[in-house]
């Protein structure tokens, strides 16, 4: 990790950018595979598979028998955390619904809003060498809160074949059926423009890698919707002169781990602090199966050492981590500080790695400077919240003057006369 010291408020926006990527390889190879996938259907995601995931496979669809016998796979102990886990989501999100409730605006005049599930939703799920089966538990659980009549899954399969175990038991827990053997760019494409075997939807969620989230924000310019722009993974920790290095350093770890474009930020006020943190993180590196991609991520990453907390903060609003982990004395009120970040990790026992799987906010948050605009999914995120208003007589006609006057000063006459006439009833009636 490279130490800055002291940075002055105008070389922020410089010091914070996030590692640059060249993507017109990438999207040229995307259109390449989403042109291939809209012609030829389910033939093309039958030859991407073989050639992107070596897995040779004669149908797309999940079956049941392969879903019951990944039930016996999954070892005890790990169903008994996958339903704690999902227990904690459901609580969370379950109370993120809201009542419908109208207003009168004013005389006879009432208005309302109500939430509305989207109908179709596809979720992607990476698998390979991380298969994220609590992605499964961040999606579908408060797609079907939300009420979403359609749901679909799409996940890469092994060399073999098959599904993993775990990503299979989840998908049947939270009651998805409709599983589907495809990864990466095609499984966009799929989810996009359907195929004999793979229903289109109308929003698309989920992480994945360069080629994913590149079709996701190409596809989104088709009309298919998408759960949020993103790029690589990343954290800032925040660590005052009270923060645990060993806690800290495998807090950057676990980011840095994910992959050779994750970024990690280190924020102290103590330069003995950071010493000390940057002594523990290279400690744990070397007992991690993954030591070689976290390294890669390492190199991308910064150490920055400010003045004080109230000059972290304004480092960290700067920088608007997908996760912002506070391993200070009195972590309130930083967290009273923050204007932007995805997910906020409070006190030395809060890991990062608690709202990934278990504690119950979503892990599915904006990238790349995105949390500056950008919400994590939510309930919120699979519905559609649709308006609705109710005139009566007396209201139009104690409105209708108004809205006759306005229209006419923008010159929209038909609009006017849509209120006109309205009136010129009432008053022969």
């Amino acid at each position: 990790m490279k130490i800055i010291e002291y940075p002055a408020n105008s070389d922020l926006e410089k010091l914070l950018e996030r590692p640059y990527a060249d993507n017109t390889v990438v999207e040229s190879a995307v259109q390449e595979v989403l042109a291939s996938v809209k012609e030829g259907g389910d033939k093309a995601l039958l030859e991407f598979t073989r050639r992107f995931d070596q897995a040779e496979i004669s149908s797309l669809a999940v079956s049941s028998e392969e879903v019951q016998q990944a039930e016996h796979l999954v070892p005890q102990e790990l169903k008994e955390a996958i339903n704690t886990a999902r227990s904690n989501i459901e609580k969370f999100h379950a109370l993120q619904k809201e009542e419908s409730i109208k207003v009168e605006t004013s005389k006879s005049v009432q208005c309302w809003r109500k939430s509305l599930p989207i109908q179709k939703v596809g979720l992607y799920i990476p698998g390979g060498s991380a298969p994220l089966f609590s992605t499964i538990l961040m999606l579908a659980v408060p797609a079907k809160l939300a009420g979403c009549r359609e749901i679909i899954l799409c996940t890469p399969p092994s060399k073999d074949g098959s599904i993993h175990p775990a990503i299979l038991y989840t998908a049947k827990l939270t009651g998805i059926s409709k599983l589907f053997k495809v990864g990466g760019a095609q499984a966009i494409a799929a989810m996009t423009y359907g195929t004999e075997s793979i229903p289109s939807v109308y929003k698309i969620f989920g992480p994945g890698n360069q080629y994913v989230t590149t079709a996701k924000q190409m596809v989104s310019r088709e009309g298919v919707a998408i759960d949020m722009p993103a790029g690589p993974s990343e954290v800032a920790v925040i660590a005052d002169e009270s923060a645990n290095p060993v806690f800290v350093a495998a807090d950057l770890l676990s980011q840095a781990e994910h992959g050779p474009d994750s970024q990690v930020v280190l924020i102290s006020d103590s330069k003995t602090k950071i010493s000390e943190i940057l002594d523990a993180v290279h400690a744990q590196l070397e007992q991690l199966p993954r030591k070689s991609l976290a390294e890669k991520a390492l190199d991308n990453s910064k150490a920055i050492l400010i003045n004080d907390m109230t000059e972290a903060m304004l480092v960290s609003n700067a920088y608007a981590p997908e996760h912002l982990i506070l391993q200070v004395k009195n972590p309130e009120a930083l967290a009273d500080m923050v204007t932007d970040a995805g997910s906020v990790f409070l006190g030395h026992y809060t890991p990062e790695a608690a709202g990934d799987y278990a504690s119950g906010t979503n892990h599915t948050l904006p990238t790349n400077g995105y949390a500056r605009a950008y919400s994590g999914v939510s309930l919120d995120s699979f519905v559609k919240k649709v308006t609705f208003q109710h005139i009566t007589e007396a209201g139009i006609q104690a409105l209708g003057p108004a809205i006759e006057l306005m229209a006419e000063a923008e010159q929209l006459d038909a609009h006017k006369n849509a209120v006109t006439v309205r009136l010129k009833h009432l008053k022969q009636g």
